[in-house]
């Protein structure tokens, strides 16, 4: 796997090529033939998202590439040996591509047959900069149309050439290059319709919300391949998509109307994502915890229950997710959201223009914030409080994906409201991760107890997990006040 990092240009058949070589050491150019199938359902689902699927014969790689959108002129591509069959796309590619395909059949879309003259440019021994001069054939299997192009490519093969790769850039520009619209060769050829989006009235709250919607639909997507592969923060960034479109659903109920059902359809997924990320974060919690702890102090096989036993855990989690990301109900959401996206309810706010209507929604949200803190501070019980208290924490997480989704429509008095919501969130997250971990923390010395094993280091632990939860339940009140004062000067 590795991230891709080009720029691409679209170029006459009579370009040429300017002479880098005051810019950096140059070597080639040198030339292949390459040959590339291209898969995709029939209608196009990958193409549409900018996700391509390719077998490639000839070059330095050869094999299978799946790229994945990623962010702007940054994708992730991922690569698989050559395999014999050209009708059979490799399992574990064909899995990583479920959240667009959704059951329907990978097939040849489309055959690349590209002349490719290559370049490079170095920095010292190292080759930072991979220029491509292509000229391709394209065929559209669907139909049988032939398309002829050129095109260059300018691609990063180190982080130490990224200033260089601008200066290539300029050069190629320069020359009569033209930065190229098209996503991939293949969106070139086959020419697939973006995503439906909805249309709504410019400057309005509607356009403001269904964008917001629209992003995080595919911020959801996008880690969609990563959390399949269980790289690192996959499956938290995909939770909080979850959040954040429940969040705004709630939050701007007026705007787009009637999301209860796939609120709910989020809140599972979520609570799908949750068992293996909650995991995640105890394990990296207790192993910090543990490493700040004098060797003579750690008795008992304390570090295999906390560490290996919690992980063996998380992966079975992540087996029930996998299960989850491969069935019906999944498809069905991720399909509601697109229709979401499409077709929205709109309500009568929609039309409204987005500073008016939105501020308005930013500031109820805050409210919401402030009244449930007085409902749970009118709790005599402490134990019923601390639980009221979790609610305020919630409240505050929604008002800040709320802020956050209007910042950029509203500016930065929506960042720093944001921000506000944000510090209250993490000092009540404190107090209630601590409390959590205690309670991880007594089970676990229960199991270890009665294994026989010494459990000193676990009273340990939770002496020092309830001693955090402490601090941070002594500073919520000036913390509060301090955030209340902040919001009623913004508002």
């Amino acid at each position: 796997m590795g991230i891709e990092i080009e720029d691409k240009f679209d170029v006459s058949s009579e370009y040429a090529i300017p002479d880098l070589s005051r810019l950096a050491e140059v070597v080639g150019p040198k030339s292949y033939q390459l040959v590339a199938l291209y898969y995709d359902t029939s209608d196009l689902r990958l193409a549409a998202r900018g996700v391509t699927l390719r077998r490639r014969r000839g070059g330095a790689d050869p094999g299978w590439h799946l790229k994945l959108p990623k962010a702007k002129g940054v994708r992730q591509e991922i690569t698989h040996p050559l395999t014999r069959s050209t009708k059979i796309v490799p399992p574990e590619l064909a899995e990583l591509v479920r959240a667009y395909t959704r059951g329907a059949d990978l097939q040849v879309v489309a055959e690349l047959d590209t002349r490719r003259s290559v370049t490079h440019l170095l920095d010292g021994e190292t080759m930072v900069i991979e220029i491509a001069d292509d000229r391709v054939k394209g065929t559209d299997h669907r139909d049988g149309n032939v398309v002829r192009w050129r095109e260059v490519e300018a691609e990063l093969l180190d982080d130490s050439g990224q200033a260089l790769l601008a200066k290539v850039g300029k050069r190629l520009r320069k020359a009569g290059a033209t930065p190229s619209d098209a996503g991939s060769k293949l969106a070139k050829l086959l020419e697939p319709a973006p995503p439906a989006r909805a249309r709504t009235v410019p400057g309005s709250a509607g356009e403001v919300v269904v964008d917001y919607l629209a992003s995080q639909v595919n911020a959801l997507l996008s880690q969609d391949p990563r959390v399949r592969r269980a790289e690192d923060d996959a499956v938290h960034q995909m939770r909080v998509a979850c959040r954040r479109l429940r969040s705004a659903m709630k939050a701007f109920k007026t705007v787009v109307m009637d999301t209860q059902e796939l609120q709910e359809e989020l809140q599972w997924l979520g609570t799908v994502l949750g068992e293996a990320r909650d995991l995640e974060v105890i394990r990296a919690r207790f192993g910090k915890l543990l490493a700040g702890v004098a060797p003579e102090l750690i008795l008992g096989p304390i570090q295999a229950r906390l560490g290996s036993d919690l992980h063996e855990r998380e992966q079975e989690a992540y087996v029930r997710i996998k299960e989850a990301l491969s069935g019906d109900r999944y498809y069905a959401l991720l399909n509601a959201l697109d229709d979401l996206v499409a077709e929205p309810k709109l309500g009568k706010a929609a039309a409204k223009p987005a500073q008016e209507q939105l501020r308005t929604i930013a500031a109820a949200n805050w409210g919401r914030v402030t009244k449930t803190y007085d409902h749970a501070q009118a709790i005599e019980d402490l134990e019923r409080r601390e639980i009221a208290m979790h609610d305020v924490r919630k409240a505050a997480k929604r008002a800040r994906y709320t802020a956050e989704a209007l910042t950029p429509a509203l500016g930065k008095d929506m960042a720093r409201l944001a921000k506000l919501a944000e510090d209250i969130q993490e000092v009540l997250g404190t107090h209630q991760d601590g409390v959590v971990a205690q309670e991880t923390l007594a089970k676990e010395a229960e199991r270890a107890r009665h294994a026989g094993e010494d459990t000193f280091t676990y009273g340990l632990l939770v002496g020092i997990e309830r001693n955090t939860a402490e601090r941070a339940h002594a500073d919520f009140p000036r913390v509060w006040a301090e955030t209340v004062k902040a919001v009623g000067k913004l508002l």
